[in-house]
């Protein structure tokens, strides 16, 4: 599918207190009940001493100033793209519930299995924890900086080379050389490696030894090996757990099935991730990601880091009247929880 460059959040200007207010309350009510929002609903569940004919009036000029539209007449209002933008930009950073915390914390204290199983469970996690389509990214190898690198003989000819990365993914390669190395050689050889790629990445250029010994010989032949795995595409892997929810959060058929087809494009859900997180941002509105079947869709985004590098994200997809405090706390306390448990991983 062609895609457009990803829209820049709309820009909002700072609304006066009893517009915010109204504007606040038209959003969550419709959040709430996916229905029009009536002047008087807003009168009643706001803490605006007004009446309704006033908060009809202040409606208006939202919706003139593009805030708000009337989806039929003499209907109430709904939050327009830049509605929902005004509203996230001013929401406060919330936090989860102490049982959704302890339900993470939990998780995390409790998981095992491979790199590749934890990101898959993680987003079972999530999608379970918000009812949302959750997605989790796993940044390429790569770019994944090197923990530690260990030579192990097998036998005099040949070595296993076994790489522990900084997200905790560990890989091991057949390293084979055409002369007999000793078990001290090995070790020196490791320690070398160790001082040569510790804190790299696989797509960086090195400086391997030029020294014509045999130590020296085997350091450069493992680099040449590792190296030789570097993906020639991107090679970030993606976890989508909760598709059917899709179904739960869009009325339309022919919508639900234009979603369902985009979260099969692995690529472009992985650019999607990446160009949020790369404007500085944790939330794309509507057409904010350049898609136009997710014209419909707001997507919350939290990065993964270890050690400040980034080595993936975690993600959730849902309606533009998503719950956004609940589902920005909870990638984010997801996120946060993911990073601890990676850089635990590393040290270990």
């Amino acid at each position: 599918m062609a895609r457009r460059p990803a829209r820049k959040p709309t820009t909002t200007h700072d609304l006066d207190a009893r517009k915010a207010t109204i504007l606040e309350t038209v959003v969550r009510e419709h959040i709430d009940s996916a229905q029009p929002v009536g002047s008087w609903s807003v009168a009643a569940h706001s803490d605006l001493a007004v009446s309704s004919a006033t908060v009809r009036s202040e409606m208006l000029a939202l919706e003139r100033e593009g805030y708000l539209a009337q989806p039929h007449t003499s209907a109430g209002r709904v939050p327009t793209e830049k509605g929902y933008r005004y509203f996230v930009d001013h929401l406060r950073a919330g936090v989860v519930g102490e049982p959704t915390q302890h339900q993470i914390s939990e998780f995390f204290t409790g998981v095992r299995g491979e790199v590749e199983e934890l990101f898959a469970r993680t987003s079972s996690l999530l999608s379970q924890l918000t009812h949302y389509t959750s997605v989790v990214v796993a940044s390429a190898g790569s770019r994944t900086p090197i923990a530690s690198c260990q030579l192990v003989s097998l036998d005099a000819r040949h070595q296993l080379l076994v790489t522990v990365f900084t997200d905790g993914t560990v890989t091991k390669h057949s390293v084979y050389v055409t002369f007999d190395v000793g078990y001290g050689e090995v070790a020196e050889a490791s320690r070398q490696l160790n001082a040569l790629l510790l804190g790299t990445r696989l797509d960086e250029r090195l400086e391997v030894p030029s020294r014509a010994d045999h130590v020296a010989d085997l350091v450069r032949e493992a680099v040449a090996t590792l190296h030789a795995t570097v993906p020639t595409t991107e090679g970030e892997q993606l976890f989508i757990a909760g598709s059917s929810r899709v179904a739960e959060s869009f009325d339309g058929v022919e919508t639900v099935r234009q979603v369902l087809s985009i979260l099969e494009q692995e690529l472009l859900v992985v650019s999607l991730v990446q160009d949020i997180l790369e404007r500085g941002q944790s939330v794309a509105i509507g057409s904010e990601s350049g898609v136009a079947p997710l014209a419909s869709c707001a997507i919350v985004v939290a990065p993964v880091t270890v050690e400040g590098e980034p080595v993936g994200a975690v993600g959730l997809l849902g309606p533009t009247r998503m719950k956004y405090e609940e589902a920005l706390a909870t990638a984010r306390a997801v996120s946060q929880e993911l990073t601890q448990h990676l850089e635990g991983h590393e040290r270990a």
